[in-house]
C-alpha cells in the first residue's frame, strides 16, 4: 500500500496542476448547465434538450468525484507543504467543502424519489446556497491566479537542473507552470519546495497599489455587482423575505371581483399553514386576469358543456383539503390547505360521454397544457382550487384558479387553469413533450389509487 501511494504521489506537483485543470472544466460545465436548467428563458428554448442537459449535469457532477478523490490521495504531502500557510489551508478546506457539498447534495437531488421530499428539499437548499456562495469564490480565486496576473517570483515550485540526494528539491518535471483555468481545487502557490534565489530575495520597490491588487479588486467588485442581486433575491425567496403569500397578494396583477370568501375550515387553515416556500417556475411571462378577460369552461366529450364567468364560478360549492405539494426538481411545500371544487364533481355535473379517454387541462397563458386519463380523474383529491391557506391564490402561484393533483408531481397541476376538455385519445402535455414522465406519480402514490380496471 505504501509503495502504491508513493508511486501515485510521485511528481505530485504536476499532478496537482492536472487536477486543478480538470476540476476547473468540470466546475465550468456544471455552472453553465446548472444556471441554464433553472433559467426560465432556457426552459422554454431548450425543449426536450433540457432533459439531455439535466443528464449532462448529473454525469459531469458525478465525474467531479474523480479529481476530488485523486486530490485526497495527494493531500497528505500537500498539507505538509501548507504547514506555515494557514490561509492557504483555509482556502483548500473551503474549496473541498464546496465540491463535496455540491457532490453530496447533487446525488440526493438526482435520487430524490429514493431520498424522499424532506431530504431532497434540504439538499436543494444546500445545493443552491453552495452555488451562490461558492461559485463567485471559485471564480475570484481562479481569475486572480492566472498566468498574466502573477509575479514569476511568486511561483510555487522552482525548477532545478538536478536533485541533490536527500534534499527536498523537486525535479523540473514536477514543477507546475502557471496556467489560466476557470476554477480551482488547490492553489499551486502553496507548493514551494525550494528556497528562492538571491535574486528573488532582493527587495524591490513596490507601488502603493499594484496592478494585481487593482485587478483583484475589480474582479471582486464585478462579481459582487453581477451576482450579488441574484444572490440577494435567492436569500429573500428562501428566507421568506419577499415571497410570502401576503407579499404575492399585495403585488398580485389579478383583479378579480368579488374575492372568494373562505370556508370555516380554510380560515384559519386546518393544515396549520403551509410549511416551505414555493419556487415560481413558468414557461411564459406570468399572465394577469380580471373579470373582463376570465372565464372557465368544460367542453369536449361531455353531455352538457359548462361555461362560467368569475361571479358565477366563485359561487360554486367548494370543499377543503390538506395536501403536500411536490415539484419534480426536488422541492416541496407541506400541509397546504386548498379550497376549491372537486374535479370529479365538475365532470359529473357536465356528464361524461362513454368515448372520453382523457381529461385535458388548459392554462390561461395560452401555451401550457397537460392531461390525465379518465380513470385517474376519479381520484377524490384532485381539485380545481381557488384558495390557498384561506386566501385567494396569487398569479405567481397560478391564480385565480389552478389545478391541484396531490398524488402527482406539480407539473401536472396546471396553473391559471381556465378550460377542461374531454378527449377520446391521450394527450402529451407540455413537459411530457420535453422528456418528462407521462404518469407523474409520487413514490408510493400508485398504491393509493382506486383499482378501476
Amino acid at each position: 500500500m505504501k509503495q502504491w501511494l508513493r508511486r501515485i504521489r510521485k511528481g505530485y506537483g504536476k499532478k496537482l496542476v492536472s487536477i486543478h485543470a480538470w476540476n476547473a472544466w468540470i466546475v465550468v460545465i456544471l455552472a453553465v448547465s446548472g444556471l441554464m436548467l433553472v433559467g426560465g428563458f432556457w426552459r422554454e428554448l431548450l425543449g426536450i434538450g433540457r432533459v439531455w442537459l439535466k443528464w449532462l449535469h448529473i454525469i459531469v457532477g458525478l465525474a467531479m468525484l474523480a479529481p476530488v478523490v485523486y486530490y485526497l490521495i495527494l493531500a497528505g504531502k500537500h498539507w505538509k507543504q501548507l504547514r506555515n500557510r494557514p490561509w492557504q489551508r483555509v482556502n483548500t478546506i473551503v474549496v473541498l467543502v464546496l465540491l463535496g457539498g455540491w457532490l453530496l447534495s447533487g446525488i440526493v437531488l438526482w435520487q430524490f424519489k429514493l431520498a424522499g421530499p424532506r431530504w431532497s428539499n434540504a439538499a436543494l437548499l444546500v445545493h443552491d446556497l453552495l452555488t451562490w456562495v461558492g461559485l463567485p469564490y471559485i471564480i475570484y480565486h481562479s481569475i486572480t491566479r492566472t498566468r498574466w496576473l502573477k509575479d514569476p517570483a511568486r511561483r510555487a515550485v522552482k525548477a532545478t537542473t538536478t536533485e541533490a540526494a536527500g534534499s527536498n528539491m523537486v525535479p523540473p518535471t514536477n514543477a507546475p507552470d502557471e496556467h489560466a483555468t476557470p476554477a480551482a481545487i488547490v492553489s499551486t502557490e502553496s507548493i514551494r519546495t525550494t528556497k528562492e534565489s538571491p535574486l528573488h530575495q532582493q527587495e524591490k520597490p513596490q507601488p502603493v497599489y499594484t496592478r494585481r491588487a487593482f485587478i483583484r479588486s475589480a474582479v471582486g467588485v464585478g462579481l459582487a455587482v453581477t451576482l450579488g442581486p441574484t444572490f440577494i433575491s435567492w436569500v429573500g425567496r428562501n428566507l421568506n423575505i419577499d415571497n410570502s403569500i401576503e407579499s404575492m397578494l399585495e403585488n398580485d396583477p389579478n383583479h378579480m371581483v368579488p374575492l372568494p370568501q373562505p370556508l370555516h375550515a380554510s380560515s384559519p387553515p386546518i393544515g396549520g399553514g403551509a410549511e416551505g416556500h414555493f419556487r415560481v417556475y413558468t414557461v411564459t411571462p406570468i399572465p394577469s386576469f380580471s373579470n373582463a378577460n376570465w372565464s372557465f369552461r368544460i367542453d369536449g366529450l361531455v353531455e352538457r358543456a359548462q361555461v362560467w364567468n368569475w361571479e358565477q364560478f366563485v359561487k360554486l360549492a367548494r370543499t377543503v383539503q390538506v395536501s403536500d405539494f411536490h415539484c419534480v426538481t426536488g422541492w416541496s411545500v407541506y400541509k397546504n390547505t386548498w379550497e376549491g371544487i372537486s374535479l370529479k364533481q365538475l365532470l359529473t355535473q357536465a356528464g361524461v360521454k362513454p368515448e372520453a379517454h382523457s381529461v385535458k387541462f388548459y392554462s390561461g397563458d395560452g401555451v401550457y397544457t397537460d392531461a390525465i386519463t379518465m380513470d385517474q380523474a376519479q381520484m377524490e383529491d384532485i381539485m380545481v382550487a381557488v384558495m390557498h391557506d384561506g386566501k385567494p391564490i396569487p398569479a405567481d402561484l397560478g391564480g385565480p384558479v389552478r389545478l391541484v393533483i396531490p398524488q402527482m408531481y406539480a407539473y401536472k397541476s396546471v396553473k391559471w387553469l381556465n378550460r377542461i376538455e374531454l378527449i377520446e385519445s391521450e394527450h402529451i402535455g407540455y413537459w411530457e413533450e420535453r422528456g418528462y414522465d407521462k404518469d407523474a406519480w409520487l413514490t408510493g402514490a400508485a398504491q393509493r389509487i382506486p383499482d378501476l380496471s
